[in-house]
Order: C-alpha cells, then sequence, then structure tokens
C-alpha cells in the first residue's frame, strides 16, 4: 500500500503538469516545461493547416490541428503569431468543451489549449483577425505532447498572406487561384540556421537525395542544388521535404511521369515580394506558369536565405497527383530548376536537372542526374567543330596560308581560295544545324545569354557567304570596303561563338570544379597563341619581302 500511495504521489505532478491544460507560462516558448525533459528533433507526424491562404480584418480563418491514424496527441497549444515575431495576435472564438482559450501576451483569447489529457486525433479551432497597424503575414504556431516524455514544440502552418478589402482572399472553397503562383507558405525572420541542418548525412540510409553536382552535401558547398524526401510517417504518406540552393528568385522541385517539363507535381520555395523566402504548392500545365492552389497539407515549415543560397524544409501529407499517376507508392521523375522572379512571380528557370530513372520516394536511395538528350549533344558537337576548328582553320588559310600555295591552281582558282570556301561552307551549314536541332528539342526560348549569343551568331553566319557572293571584282575601287567588312564580320562571329560556346559549357558543366570550362578556356588560349605565332611569322616575312598589298594587307595578285 505505501508503494501505491508513493506511486500516486509521483505521478500526479506529472498528470498535473499538462493534463489542465492552463500552460500560460508556456505562451513564450511555447514548451510544456516537463522537468528535464527536450522536444523532440525530428519532423512532427502532426499537422497545422487552415482553410485558406490570406486573411482580412475580422475574418474568421478555420485552423485546424491534425494527428495520422497510428499517432495521437493528449496535449496541445495553439497561438497565431506574425511571421518572425514572438508575441500572439488576434484572438480565438468560443470553441466546444475539449478546447479552452487562454491569455498570451496580455491578450484574451489570443491561445488555445487542451482541457483534459485525452487521446486526440483532430482539433479545429476558429481563429479571428484583429486591427494591426500595419498588417502582415502570420503563421500558426503548435506544440503537440504526445506523452510526458514525447512532445514536439513550434510546429508551424503555411503563412497567410493579408490580403485588403480589394484583394480577395484564397478560402478552400470556391475561390479561384491566379494562374501566377502567389507564394502561399512563409518563413521566420530572422531565418533559423536551415543552412546548416540541412546535409547530405543519411542520404540513402533514410532518405532519398538528389543534387547536383552529383553527390554534393549542402552544408559544406554554397553551390550545391540538393532536395531530398523521407518518409516521417509511412501509414499517412508524411514526407519531410528539403531543397537548398544558390538562387536570386526561387528554387523548385517537382515529380512528373516523363523528363519533360509538364504536368507535374511541384513545390517551390522562393522569395517573395515582400522579401521573405515562401513556400509554393503548384502545378505545372506545359509550358506555362504553374498553377498555384492551397498548400493543403503542408505544416511545419522552415525557410532562409543566405547570402543567396535559399533552403525550405517541411513536412507534407499531400498526395502526389500527376496527369497518370497519384500517390507516394508509385515512381516518379524528379525535376530540380532554379531562376528569377520578379515581385514575388516566379520567372522561367535558368536550369534544371532531372533524374536518370522514375524514383520511389519511399525507398531510400541516391538519384542519379540524367545525361545530355543526344540531341543536344549534337548541337554542342557541331558548334565546336564550326567554331573552334573548320572556321578557325578557314580564317587561318585566309590570312596567313596564301604564300604556302602560291601558283597552285585548281578549277580556275587558287587552292587557299578554294580551302577557304570549302572550310567556311561546312563552318555555316554545321551552324545551320546546330541551330536547328536547339529549337526543335526546346520548342521555346529558353531564356539566358546563351540563346541571344547562339541567334546574333546563326544571323551573321548566314550573311557572311551571301554578302562573299555580291563582293565586286578584285580592282574595283570599293573592293577595300569589302575586304574589311568580311574580315571584322568574321573577328565578331568568332568572338561570339566562343562566348556562346562558354555560356553553353556552364549550363551543362555541373561539377564542382568547372572542369568543361577550364579546357574550353585551355583551347581557346592554345588557339590565341596559334593565331598570335602565324600573325608574327606573317608580319617577319612581309619585313623581309613586302608584297604589294591593299588596305588589309592582302595581296592585290592573290585577291578573288
Amino acid at each position: 500500500m505505501d508503494h501505491v500511495v508513493l506511486l500516486l504521489v509521483c505521478v500526479a505532478p506529472v498528470v498535473q503538469c499538462y493534463g489542465s491544460g492552463r500552460v500560460m507560462e508556456s505562451c513564450g516558448d511555447m514548451q510544456p516545461h516537463h522537468d528535464g525533459l527536450s522536444p523532440q528533433t525530428g519532423p512532427a507526424p502532426f499537422t497545422v493547416t487552415t482553410d485558406r491562404s490570406h486573411y482580412r480584418l475580422g475574418e474568421a480563418v478555420t485552423v485546424q490541428l491534425q494527428a495520422p491514424s497510428s499517432t495521437r496527441f493528449t496535449g496541445f497549444l495553439l497561438q497565431a503569431r506574425e511571421v518572425g515575431g514572438e508575441s500572439a495576435v488576434g484572438s480565438f472564438a468560443p470553441t466546444a468543451a475539449a478546447v479552452q482559450r487562454l491569455t498570451c501576451s496580455q491578450k484574451p483569447n489570443s491561445a488555445v489549449s487542451h482541457t483534459s489529457a485525452s487521446v486526440k486525433t483532430s482539433i479545429q479551432v476558429t481563429w479571428i483577425s484583429e486591427a494591426p497597424g500595419d498588417p502582415k503575414p502570420i503563421q500558426f504556431h503548435a506544440s503537440f505532447v504526445q506523452n510526458y516524455w514525447t512532445f514536439w514544440v513550434d510546429v508551424r502552418s503555411p503563412a497567410l498572406i493579408f490580403a485588403n478589402n480589394s484583394t480577395g482572399g484564397s478560402s478552400g472553397s470556391g475561390t479561384s487561384l491566379p494562374t501566377t503562383p502567389t507564394m502561399t507558405a512563409t518563413i521566420q525572420k530572422p531565418a533559423p540556421a536551415v543552412l546548416s541542418t540541412i546535409s547530405s548525412a543519411d542520404c540513402g540510409i533514410t532518405k532519398v537525395c538528389f543534387s547536383q553536382p552529383s553527390n554534393c552535401d549542402p552544408s559544406v558547398s554554397a553551390e550545391c542544388y540538393f532536395m531530398s524526401a523521407t518518409i516521417v510517417s509511412p501509414s499517412d504518406a508524411a514526407v519531410r521535404f528539403e531543397m537548398i540552393g544558390p538562387s536570386d528568385g526561387y528554387i523548385s522541385f517537382g515529380f512528373s511521369d516523363d523528363q519533360m517539363m509538364g504536368n507535374d507535381d511541384i513545390y517551390i520555395c522562393g522569395i517573395g515580394s515582400d522579401g521573405l523566402v515562401q513556400v509554393q504548392h503548384a502545378f505545372s500545365t506545359g509550358r506555362t506558369t504553374p498553377q498555384a492552389f492551397p498548400p493543403g497539407n503542408v505544416s511545419d515549415v522552415r525557410a532562409s536565405v543566405q547570402d543567396t543560397v535559399i533552403s525550405c524544409s517541411f513536412t507534407s501529407m499531400n498526395t502526389l497527383s500527376t496527369q497518370r499517376t497519384t500517390g507516394f507508392n508509385k515512381t516518379y521523375y524528379l525535376i530540380f530548376a532554379h531562376g528569377p522572379s520578379s515581385k514575388g512571380q516566379i520567372q522561367i528557370h535558368t536550369d534544371t536537372f532531372i533524374s536518370t530513372d522514375k524514383v520511389d520516394i519511399s525507398t531510400p536511395q541516391l538519384v542519379e542526374k540524367a545525361g545530355l538528350p543526344h540531341i543536344i549533344k549534337a548541337h554542342g558537337a557541331l558548334m565546336l567543330i564550326a567554331w573552334m576548328t573548320t572556321g578557325s582553320l578557314g580564317m587561318m588559310v585566309a590570312r596567313y596560308l596564301k604564300g604556302i600555295a602560291k601558283g597552285r591552281n585548281l578549277w580556275g582558282k587558287d587552292v587557299w581560295f578554294l580551302v577557304h570556301v570549302g572550310a567556311m561552307s561546312v563552318t555555316v551549314v554545321a551552324t545551320i544545324i546546330a541551330f536547328i536541332l536547339a529549337f526543335s528539342y526546346t520548342k521555346d526560348w529558353s531564356g539566358g545569354a546563351h540563346p541571344v549569343l547562339g541567334c546574333l551568331v546563326m544571323v551573321l553566319s548566314f550573311l557572311q557567304p551571301i554578302v562573299a557572293l555580291l563582293r565586286c571584282g578584285s580592282q574595283h575601287p570599293m573592293r577595300f570596303f569589302f575586304n574589311w567588312s568580311h574580315a571584322l564580320n568574321a573577328v565578331v562571329i568568332k568572338a561570339l561563338s566562343v562566348a556562346a560556346i562558354f555560356t553553353g559549357l556552364k549550363l551543362i558543366d555541373s561539377t564542382l570544379d568547372q572542369w568543361l570550362m577550364k579546357v574550353m578556356g585551355g583551347f581557346v588560349g592554345w588557339e590565341a597563341l596559334f593565331f598570335i605565332l602565324l600573325d608574327v611569322h606573317f608580319r617577319w616575312n612581309n619585313s623581309i619581302d613586302p608584297p604589294k598589298c591593299d588596305a588589309l594587307n592582302l595581296p592585290v595578285s592573290q585577291q578573288l
């Protein structure tokens, strides 16, 4: 009997700690203050969701705390805060007997908690906004207690953006969403150290990881684009997602039935018009801006931007849905994309990478990045052949090698001239084919400097032989104008083509040391040195035996 009394004496304070729900002392740090115990560090299995993504002054917002079927909670504390704020805002409407209202931050009814330690699976309450002087995005913060030893603190809902009277809120029932994405689940400010917590640790062991460069670690390299997926609750399809990468606008990942964009389930982490990093759920319908919709069962959102490195992590219980496949137990191609944004609206991505094979995110693994399509490889090879081999050969022959074949004719033309025409004809044809291949694959304007430079090279290359066919005779008084324009246009095309090749390699070179760029730099340097040596030799020969030349140092007797 003494042992029973002692047990009751020990257990009574435990029940008192959270059984009544009168936890006003927890308003600030959201901690249940169970002596000597710390909250769980892993993702919470519970979610905090709302029925809308915007709110107006005095408008009622329905907030739901949801537990998966395999897990229950006995206690909770819920309050609304401005994003980045520490104090409770707004008030909760009178609720059912299982929920009581509390005074936090000296504001009556600004928080709600449980009234007993009974097992709970779902709690629904109504929150009403007040009239702040400077309306800001708000976020619901909740703590869940499973038992005395197991509890989660500060689980967050998607953020609600303030909407004035002329801007409609986005409720979950019937309000149409804009076709351009509006970031719908916000951050904290100041941001926590998200960058240091997202890493490649446990990749292939407990989580699916996909990155560029392959197998990079975002906690070590700021140039690492990385996403991971960890199953939190297999029976309820709760997944903890992480993504991080350098960008001046947004990063995103999606699930697709194929390796082309379109009909994809997407999560976007981007910088909004207010400068805050926000998470958005969207669906792409081809080569148009993805269509946003309510974030649904997305919770515990953590996001930040540090030195242009954007990072987000969140728990989602949303069912994956593409055009042909639905569910977490299916396989999908993973797509990662990033690009700029303007006033919170995402723009066309500047780069993307896709998984080699379809992936089941419930199976931990390291996902390999797919290689370049053969048509893009052909495009690059043709441009390299055109402007780093045949184009250079044609220019060298016309400028420096006339003397070697002096007096040798073939079909009534000097041999150097025929070699020059043949090499440059191959160059122009290769450029045209490469240009067609690139646009036939993308079927769109991809953005960035590379396509602009490519189009300039294409136009000027196409004009070069046309102008050459229309040139005046070698003795015409205006012949010097053609000589100079023809040579200068060739130099401009050469410079633009080299720049286009560098920008193209930058798009595909995902290695940490950028070895493709370095090899190309060495190739260009060697070619420049070769041109210099030929020019020195050419001028040295002319100083010994100066020919009769025109203004461009072209021997008049050899002009055609």
